[in-house]
């Protein structure tokens, strides 16, 4: 047997960055102490406890963001934006309690926050293509100022009611599936005239969903790395068990079972953009031990 593992397996750009800025300001003498980052600077829970480990406080999201400086007994010195973004609010809010702010929003995801307000500010409706209690698009939507539609699935497609005398721009959470989003795109143009489509899905994401699809038609098995929590992982395992049934979405080694891999010859394997090196790697180790053979993608 052998196991084929994905070029594009493991942290993103953004993710990489992220990680990369937290880790720096924790040892930064001129950065204000106590650090905290305001919810999961990823989602994967054992990046969230490396960063814990560096003397780094976790803020949950609060209903009210005033409630999130009141998280604490001691006076938060700096509050860490996660890679996934947040609405403009909470930067008029620390700047209000003198709380300095590390940005680590994806540059991505920047782009997608920048077009909502535009799209807003010209008056266009604004259709989000994305879960709309996802990190990401609840932030895409508050820079929106709340006034866009949200299509998350196929019957919020079918019950989609715009005006048809208004200007249309399409946007998506940078994590979508490709395919879906491509679907959205083509049933409101072909209703609806003067839309105007943003292409806003990340180039990792598009490169990893058309690597998986490739790696479920050529391999028995598929392994899936990630976090339950991680909306790119979780589209990495839905395109891939659309194609191959036999397409297992796991957090770690801990999780893989034996029989997964009867009478079977190749395996593929990849990660969400959130899945850290060292956790890919133990799988990997962990397939070798099987009597696997390894090769690149």
């Amino acid at each position: 047997m052998e196991i084929t593992l994905s070029k594009y397996a493991g942290f993103c750009d953004g993710v990489e960055r992220a990680y990369n800025i937290v880790k720096k300001i924790a040892s930064d003498p001129l950065v204000k102490k106590p650090i905290y980052v305001l919810g999961s600077l990823v989602h994967n829970e054992d990046v969230v406890k490396k960063i814990e480990q560096l003397g780094i406080g976790n803020i949950k999201p609060q209903e009210r963001l005033e409630d999130i400086f009141n998280y604490t007994d001691k006076k938060i010195g700096t509050l860490v934006i996660t890679a996934h973004g947040m609405g403009p609010k909470i930067y008029e809010l620390a700047k209000k309690k003198g709380v300095d702010i590390v940005d680590t929003t994806c540059p991505k995801v920047t782009k997608v926050q920048r077009l909502a307000r535009i799209f807003f500010d010209r008056l266009y409706q604004i259709v989000i293509v994305g879960e709309k209690n996802h990190k990401e698009v609840v932030g895409i939507y508050e820079w929106a100022r709340k006034k866009a539609v949200f299509v998350e699935n196929m019957l919020d497609l079918k019950n989609l009611h715009l005006d048809i005398s208004k200007k249309i721009a399409i946007i998506s959470q940078t994590t979508q599936n490709q395919d879906f989003v491509k679907k959205v795109s083509g049933f409101i143009t072909d209703k609806y005239k003067n839309v105007e489509l943003v292409d806003t899905i990340c180039l990792a994401t598009q490169n990893r969903q058309e690597e998986v699809k490739k790696l479920a038609r050529s391999n028995d098995v598929v392994i899936v790395i990630g976090s339950p929590d991680s909306a790119n992982s979780n589209r990495l395992w839905e395109i891939s068990k659309k194609i191959n049934s036999k397409s297992y979405f796991i957090q770690r080694k801990e999780d893989i079972k034996g029989e997964w891999f009867d009478n079977c010859r190749k395996i593929g394997v990849t990660a969400g953009a959130s899945s850290p090196e060292w956790i890919i790697e133990d799988v990997m180790k962990y397939l070798r031990s099987l009597g696997l053979k390894n090769r690149s993608f």
